[in-house]
């Protein structure tokens, strides 16, 4: 009998964020989000997935991450970027001031 433990955001990080967005559904995503934006200089932020999976685009360089419920993205500070959905999904966004990284064994 296995009993699984599942990580989500923060809890996969050794370092605390200090801010967070509220959690968004496919109809309650933001435009703002959609559509091309940056943090600011300083700004980490995690893609966190709760359910569902979407695509985080960076504009340049080039690049699209299949983001899901095991696998947070990180965004550095000032990247641009935007969100794409194609189905249901629940997410949010983490904000660190340092790169957010995840627990060592």
């Amino acid at each position: 009998y296995e009993i699984g433990v599942r990580l989500v955001g923060s809890e996969m990080c050794i370092r605390d964020s200090y801010q967070s967005t509220p959690q968004f559904t496919e109809e309650s995503l933001p435009d703002a989000l959609r559509n091309a934006h940056n943090t600011k200089e300083g700004v980490w932020g995690l893609l966190v997935v709760e359910e569902g999976a979407v695509q985080l685009v960076f504009h340049d360089p080039a690049r699209t991450i299949h983001v899901r419920p095991d696998q947070p993205a990180v965004i550095p500070p000032q990247a641009i970027h935007h969100v794409e959905i194609d189905g249901p999904m629940r997410m949010h966004v983490e904000f660190y001031h340092s790169e957010p990284l995840p627990p060592s064994d």
